[in-house]
């Protein structure tokens, strides 16, 4: 798990970080992409409801930007939702598509800037590399991308990753350099309403990125462990303070810098066995991904210790600078913190709180396994029984 002396590392192309940068958004889409007349702004109806997309919205009109809204996005979008995106983004013939919400948002929006152009299904673009250039569209790949977070969790905006939900429990990736977007703005206005527990759930997400990034057994390299500690330093210095003081409006625009250092950092060292068994926490019990991640975290900690251990010892004098002691302490004093920080939030701790019974074990340890893509990248071989025993610690 060194870092590799050869490496590639990938990030879009454009990032603004500054409250209140949202309500300017006109004046930086005339500024990168002069030539558009068509947007399409993809959110979901929680979001809409909030008022927040007036600002973004109006900032479009006053450019001379046609805005058309797309509003119908759920968690973990079904593909017939991406699909319905796509036919809206072609109806009102989009030249630029803007993501504006959390990471379903945002994932919708680059599977409609990577389809809505081209010759391409959905279901062609599933796994790694399947995308292909868009003819007419300057060899870019796909139509403009501008993402807007309106949560400091998913580190969506800067990450070349979508995730579809295909069948009752099961989800697919799209994985593509085309996906990454061309800009992305950071606007802790924006996250404001977000209740604390929502707050604490995408924060610890963010967390679990940084961790996963710096341990990754594959592609880890010097970018990225930099992107992971600085991630790590800002999230755990603010998680608290934006739970205790949701109006603290320093410490939630640092937190979508942390989110969003955290994705730079998961999207070219990929993540590993606590998001392998957190999606099917969400795909069966319908969780929220920040919390399946947060509830198998610490036992996925504890399991990678023996071959971990002096890289979470690296990562503990960031989150809880007090640990001392041998390497294997100071990496138990992370997996500690990290469920320190559940308890102070006041989310959820146990399978049990979530519904999920002893009886579920197998199955959830079934699904875990089809993983493949992530529990490769784990610093630790995970077998069938480990991620049942890592649930059952969980439970």
């Amino acid at each position: 798990m060194t870092s590799s002396p050869a490496f590639a590392f990938s990030t879009v192309a454009h990032i603004v970080s500054e409250a209140g940068a949202a309500r300017r958004l006109g004046e930086y889409v005339r500024q990168h992409f002069p030539a558009v007349r068509q947007a399409l702004l993809v959110t979901d109806p929680g979001f809409l409801a909030t008022g927040l997309v007036d600002g973004p919205r109006e900032s479009l009109i006053a450019a001379g930007i046609q805005v058309h809204l797309y509003t119908d996005v759920v968690a973990d979008p079904p593909e017939h939702v991406v699909l319905e995106a796509v036919a809206a983004a072609r109806r009102h013939e989009a030249d630029i598509v803007i993501g504006l919400g959390g990471g379903s948002s945002m994932d919708v929006a680059k599977l409609i800037a990577v389809l809505a152009g081209g010759g391409q299904q959905l279901a062609d673009i599933y796994g790694i590399g399947n995308v292909r250039n868009i003819a007419g569209n300057g060899g870019a790949g796909h139509l403009p991308l501008v993402q807007i977070p309106t949560t400091a969790g998913t580190g969506s905006e800067v990450t070349n990753i979508a995730i579809v939900t295909t069948g009752a429990t099961s989800k697919m990736g799209v994985v593509a350099p085309q996906l990454y977007a061309d800009l992305a703005i950071l606007d802790a206005e924006l996250t404001l309403g977000l209740p604390a527990r929502v707050s604490a759930a995408t924060g610890i997400d963010a967390m679990v990125h940084a961790i996963e990034a710096y341990t990754s057994r594959h592609k880890k390299n010097p970018l990225s462990d930099m992107l992971a500690r600085q991630a790590l330093g800002l999230l755990s210095a603010n998680l608290l303070r934006v739970c205790e003081n949701g109006a603290d409006l320093a410490a939630r625009q640092a937190m979508l810098l942390g989110a969003m250092l955290a994705g730079q950092a998961f999207a070219n060292a990929p993540v590993a066995a606590v998001h392998a068994l957190a999606y099917p926490i969400g795909g069966v019990f319908h969780v929220p991904h920040g919390l399946s991640n947060s509830l198998v975290l610490p036992h996925v900690l504890r399991f990678n210790a023996p071959a971990a251990a002096p890289l979470y010892a690296e990562l503990a004098a960031i989150v809880v600078p007090q640990a001392s002691g041998s390497v294997e302490a100071r990496a138990e004093a992370l997996a500690v913190a990290m469920q320190q920080i559940a308890i102070l939030t006041g989310i959820e701790r146990t399978l049990q709180q979530v519904g999920i019974k002893e009886a579920d074990l197998d199955r959830l340890a079934d699904d875990a396994m089809l993983q493949t893509r992530l529990l490769g990248n784990n610093p630790r071989e995970v077998s069938r029984a480990d991620a049942r025993a890592i649930y059952a610690a969980a439970l």
